[in-house]
């Protein structure tokens, strides 16, 4: 491994780390800088759609606003690294607590891999298409989302 590969790892990790900080942080802005403007995002194994960056991000503004808290647990990627393009595998641990008016918060468990594919660009790394794979969702025995 030359030097190059070890710098194009480590920019992609941090952008790995960056995606989890702002969704988590709800600052949908920086996404911008994440991803390729063109970009498809794929989270329909979960039920939300596949679309572009814009209409993602109001999606995900208006969808993370519904919870009290949660947080993306990042973790185990594998990149493999081709000239400008690359791709990474990386698991991912999403503890959420959904908002129900009048009754408790229930607290749920997303566990889910990113597929990403990224370029490199002039500012760097961007992921130009990442698709959710669903491992597992888990409730509270005694509690429902709805």
């Amino acid at each position: 491994m030359d030097l190059q590969e070890i710098s194009d790892r480590l920019e992609i990790q941090d952008l790995i780390a960056r995606y989890c900080h702002a969704i988590d942080r709800q600052r949908f802005d920086e996404l911008d800088s994440i991803f390729t403007e063109d970009a498809v995002i794929d989270y329909t194994a979960f039920g939300a759609p596949r679309a572009g960056l814009a209409e993602m991000k109001g999606f995900l503004a208006e969808a993370m606003s519904r919870h009290a808290t949660y947080y993306h647990l990042a973790a185990t990627s594998t990149i493999t690294i081709d000239g400008d393009d690359a791709e990474c595998h990386t698991i991912c641990h999403n503890p959420m607590v959904f908002r129900r008016e009048g009754r408790p918060d229930v607290l749920y468990y997303c566990g889910l891999w990113y597929h990403d594919r990224l370029v490199r660009k002039a500012a760097g790394w961007r992921i130009a298409e990442r698709v959710e794979e669903k491992c597992y969702l888990a409730t509270m025995p005694e509690a429902r989302l709805s």
